[in-house]
């Protein structure tokens, strides 16, 4: 494994409880000692927390939960989603990074993280990794009250578990991992879920074949990896040899092609059958813009509904069609075709819609039985609209149904992640 090793000096940097840190900070509170939400009660009791303080954590309470599992404390503090606002900070905390090192040797992972490349910067300001890091930790809190953790490794893979198993069990938020720690840290990670990079969906596919920590998904034979998951089983390989070739000022970084298209949506009172139909079409709308926006077609539709706590359960089902669309109707039609086969009747609080099995756009299969003019026509209306929305804002044309009590797609177009800014 020693040839694939790259021997570089990578910092992954992680806001702590960033929404939750952000909404103290702007009250002048300690995140370490106030006991905050961020979730909207106002929705209803069933609202997700979108990040609780780490003094909340401390006390067992999950991040990602309902506002009805939380505590029965009258001290917690609720904050409503601010979205710009914390679009506000983060940008504010990338600046302090570009304090540091080029805007080149810097990887935004998300709105909360970072990979920075100090290799050509540790002679320059002639400290090791870790002060470097430490210095940037504490200009970072000093400049916005954001306490922020941090993982050094030799490669992005390793600095990202550092940071991830680590680094918040440190004293200083800081935890370094070099190749010699696979063995010791890398591979008792279990559930393989914990590691970086391994959805639960792949867990449960690897558990199947008796793999349950990284040190047994390392040991297993790569041959029989990538007969059963091809590239991605290449990959699983190397990273449970704590392997990244990734170059961040090469742009050699993780941007995965996407695989598939999707949207979900948690709907704050209970749905039944024609008005979740209204939502399953504005969905639609979104998902083929997407697709046309990135030039694919699909051949796999799935629709997965989720009821009311009362209810529970759900379904989650797919059905894959002759040909690859990105049609509006055609992929409405077929999500009213699994809706109609597997809803039951019961009140609902939760659409997703996925495209899956995509092809190229200029990917053409003749069908003796469509009007290939009307398709064609189809796809510049839509393409049009797009263009307005783009323009206009996303609200500048609407399905008439849009008008309806039912719809959600005025109020959500005006959100930010899904909050109102």
């Amino acid at each position: 494994m020693e040839e694939y090793r790259i021997y570089r000096n990578i910092i992954c940097i992680d806001l702590k409880s960033f929404y939750a840190s952000v909404e103290c900070a702007d009250r002048g509170l300690n995140p370490f000692t106030t006991p905050l939400v961020v979730a909207d009660r106002t929705r209803s009791n069933g609202s997700v927390v979108l990040a609780v303080t780490p003094y909340l954590k401390r006390r067992g309470v999950k991040s990602r939960c309902r506002v009805y599992e939380l505590p029965d404390d009258k001290s917690i503090i609720f904050a409503k989603p601010r979205m710009n606002l914390y679009l506000e900070y983060s940008t504010r905390i990338i600046e302090i990074y570009l304090k540091y090192v080029s805007f080149e040797d810097m990887h935004i992972y998300s709105v909360d993280e970072v990979f920075l490349d100090l290799t050509t910067y540790l002679k320059y300001y002639n400290k090791t990794e870790e002060e470097v890091a430490a210095m940037i930790l504490e200009d970072i809190l000093k400049t916005t009250k954001i306490p922020a953790t941090c993982g050094i490794g030799p490669n992005m893979l390793l600095s990202k578990i550092a940071l991830d198993i680590e680094s918040k069990k440190s004293p200083t938020f800081i935890a370094k991992w070099t190749y010699d720690d696979v063995p010791t840290k890398l591979w008792s990670i279990t559930p393989l879920s914990n590691m970086w990079g391994i959805g639960f969906n792949m867990e449960r596919n690897l558990n199947r074949l008796g793999i349950r920590t990284i040190g047994e998904l390392a040991h297993y034979p790569l041959e029989r990896l990538q007969k059963f998951y091809g590239i991605m089983g290449e990959e699983l390989y190397h990273h449970a040899h704590g392997i990244d070739m990734s170059i961040i000022n090469e742009k050699l970084v993780y941007k995965p092609s996407s695989k598939s298209y999707g949207l979900g949506q948690t709907l704050f009172r209970d749905y039944y059958g024609d008005d979740v139909t209204q939502i399953i079409l504005e969905m639609t709308d979104e998902v083929t813009k997407r697709l046309r926006q990135g030039n694919k077609k699909a051949y796999t539709i799935n629709l997965a509904l989720m009821y009311s706590k009362d209810s529970k359960g759900g379904f989650n089902r797919q059905l894959t069609l002759t040909f690859p669309t990105n049609n509006e109707s055609e992929i409405y039609h077929s999500c009213l075709q699994i809706f109609d086969e597997f809803y039951d009747g019961s009140p609902i609080r939760k659409v997703s819609i996925r495209v899956t099995n995509l092809v190229e756009e200029y990917y053409v299969q003749l069908n003796l039985f469509r009007d290939m003019n009307q398709v064609v026509k189809d796809h510049l209306l839509h393409s049009s609209i797009d263009n307005i929305k783009f323009k206009y804002g996303k609200n500048a044309i609407l399905r008439a149904s849009s008008l309806t009590e039912a719809s959600t797609i005025k109020a959500r177009n005006t959100m930010v992640g899904g909050h109102h800014g």
